[in-house]
């Protein structure tokens, strides 16, 4: 097949026709149509290279061949349903078991980071025989319908909050209740965790699971202080309920100094279930549930059978199975600390510079760039964040944004995201930034 059978206007007239207009696309001022690509580089139509730091889910890089190659040739060999005995699934699942906690030993394969946390909802239930589930604000943990529920982000736009759902403080030290400059913040937002759980056992209810994205994506990119997971474990487990860790935006080394990103809350802290997605199958479809035996024994004890058509199948795990050898062989972790650590300093030397960045936070290859109109009252700068995403396009970088007010840029680029890449983007971000504040000079003499 050619790589492009339409030209662009045609293609954006039939998506226009024939897909859902909620499937949004990056710049939809004006889209950009991509052919291919390859490591951190996507190509348009036109050959025009774009520098990608936005494409978590491609892991290791667009179009490892590595992966390819895996691909491909399981799927000549063999692609048969999960119910046949197969090597892949267990080589995979025993090389992930390597990565984790030695508690978390069961194995669900899904196919969606979405699949998996309803999947770890159903769990939690089942071995709590508990309902409601305390969530962070700003919260988002997929779209099926049981993830709308609990995702705040998404639910405050729709129906509103289930009486079971219990939203708790997100723990942001830069514009939360408790900041950086509190004692022990991770103590003071476990502590709204208590409080919400006493509120609600007042009210006669049960706690299933505390449901938490490893480090918050959406809400902001956020970075939670030290001893926050422990202490939240230990209050809700003390409710009789189980700590859930979402770790599909995080996981597989982005955060560098550690494989999951909720290890960087102590190497004594383990989940009780977690789930994966996005980065582990590099694009391909591949999510995953890993929890603990008890667990595992009390959703198998139910005596219904759970089935999954897809997941896990051979060329999955193949898949799934040369990420892991990428991640390792090319020491990406070590790639993700090396240059994230860069990039955060560069962008640290340009809130220096530029007044309108208020905060720059970040792990590895997580990194978000927050934007305000002043640095005290800390109101969200989110016209300009939106305006920089735009011009950062035409200067052939692809940056999005995030938080409750779309105000924090984000980078979760591929793993292979080099020292010279990040050193481009800080250049481009600084030359727009001055225009910005060009323009707000030129306005001011006016006047």
């Amino acid at each position: 097949m050619s790589q492009e059978m339409f030209q662009k206007e045609q293609t954006l007239k039939m998506r226009e026709r024939l897909i859902g207009r909620s499937f949004r696309l990056f710049f939809p001022h004006d889209p950009v149509k991509i052919v291919r690509a390859r490591g951190q580089y996507l190509y348009d139509e036109n050959g025009t290279q774009y520098l990608d730091c936005i494409s978590n889910v491609q892991h290791v890089g667009h179009c490892h061949p590595v992966v390819t190659q895996a691909a491909s040739a399981q799927m000549e060999l063999l692609n048969a349903n999960t119910r046949f005995l197969h090597d892949n699934i267990v080589q995979y699942a025993d090389r992930l078991a390597a990565t984790l906690p030695k508690k978390l030993c069961i194995f669900y394969f899904v196919n969606s980071g979405s699949e998996a946390n309803d999947l770890a909802l159903r769990l939690a239930r089942q071995y709590t025989r508990n309902e409601d589930v305390i969530v962070l604000d700003h919260a988002y943990h997929g779209h099926l319908t049981s993830l709308i529920d609990i995702s705040p982000y998404k639910f405050r736009k729709l129906e509103g909050q289930k009486e079971w759902v219990h939203v708790a403080p997100l723990p942001d030290t830069y514009r939360g209740p408790y900041r950086r400059d509190h004692p022990n913040p991770g103590q003071a937002y476990a502590d709204t965790v208590k409080d919400l759980i006493d509120e609600v056992q007042r009210k006669g209810r049960k706690i299933s699971s505390f449901f938490v994205e490893s480090l918050p994506g959406v809400g902001g990119h956020i970075i939670l202080p030290p001893g926050y997971f422990p202490k939240v474990a230990e209050y809700v487990r003390a409710a009789g309920g189980v700590f859930v860790a979402d770790e599909i935006q995080t996981g597989f080394g982005r955060v560098g100094s550690h494989f999951w990103a909720f290890q960087l809350q102590g190497e004594d802290f383990c989940p009780d279930i977690v789930t994966m997605g996005k980065p582990m199958g590099n694009g391909h479809p591949l999510a995953c549930v890993v929890t603990t035996e008890e667990i595992a024994g009390a959703f198998t004890a139910n005596g219904v059978e759970y089935f999954n058509t897809f997941g896990g199948n051979p060329v999955s795990c193949a898949i799934g199975l040369a990420v892991l050898d990428v991640i390792e062989k090319e020491d990406l972790r070590g790639n993700a600390v090396h240059v994230g650590n860069h990039l955060k300093e560069l962008l640290k030397q340009l809130q220096a510079k530029h007044p309108i960045i208020g905060d720059v936070r970040g792990a590895g290859l997580f990194v978000g760039l927050e934007l305000v109109k002043d640095r005290v009252t800390l109101t969200p700068a989110t016209e300009e964040a939106a305006l920089l995403i735009r011009r950062l396009k035409e200067k052939h970088i692809c940056l999005s944004s995030d938080g409750p007010w779309d105000s924090v840029i984000k980078f979760k680029p591929p793993m292979c995201f080099s020292l010279e890449d990040a050193e481009r983007v800080s250049v481009e971000i600084s030359h727009v930034l001055r225009e910005f504040e060009d323009s707000s000079n030129q306005e001011q003499q006016k006047q």
